[in-house]
């Protein structure tokens, strides 16, 4: 039974932050249960208390960073606004920002992209098939465009030091979204 239940979980924070510090220096597979419990200081037996290995730390992050269903607010798709959805997912962005630039950053898990798009799926099928009767196979197709195009799009922005105020850089997105990128090109 677990009698200490702050220090516990103190502990595995220890040892989750010692991972992150090397993760954002190197490649997941470059990393060393050793490295990690060095940097902790704690001895290697105390990770594999926690942890199998260094892809379950990742993992266990991971999951921590990808809201649940019931974590997102609710969308509503009022007149084929698409706003309220990069809101959404700029306040996800922002709030989980020292962890997304480097999941979503050239080192990063490629996967990672994969689960935070799969979850934010749902939500907005569910939006947008209220208002719309589509093609599902093609639904998807235009789910996976869109939400492929915001996460490298905030990617980007965040790697290269927010260079536009946030609030430009949601009105870039929804100008791309409402009216394509060759109307933005060709003024």
């Amino acid at each position: 039974m677990n009698r200490k239940p702050k220090v516990t979980a103190q502990t595995k924070q220890n040892l989750i932050d010692a991972f992150w510090d090397l993760y954002c220096e190197k490649r997941i597979e470059k990393i060393t249960v050793r490295e990690i419990t060095q940097k902790a200081g704690y001895n290697r037996g105390t990770f594999y208390e926690y942890f199998t290995d260094v892809y379950d730390v990742i993992d266990k992050i991971e999951k921590s960073l990808i809201p649940s269903l019931d974590e997102l607010p609710p969308i509503t798709i009022a007149e084929d606004d698409i706003g309220m959805t990069i809101d959404m997912f700029m306040k996800l962005y922002e709030k989980n920002s020292k962890y997304y630039s480097v999941l979503l950053g050239d080192n990063g898990d490629p996967a990672f992209v994969s689960k935070l798009k799969n979850s934010t799926k749902p939500i907005l099928k569910k939006a947008f098939s209220e208002k719309h009767d589509l093609n599902p196979i093609e639904f998807d197709l235009i789910l996976e465009y869109v939400l492929s195009a915001m996460i490298g799009i905030m990617s980007y922005w965040f790697r290269q030091g927010k260079v536009l105020p946030a609030e430009d850089l949601i009105t870039l997105i929804h100008e791309l979204m409402e009216n394509g990128v060759m109307s933005k090109l060709s003024k």
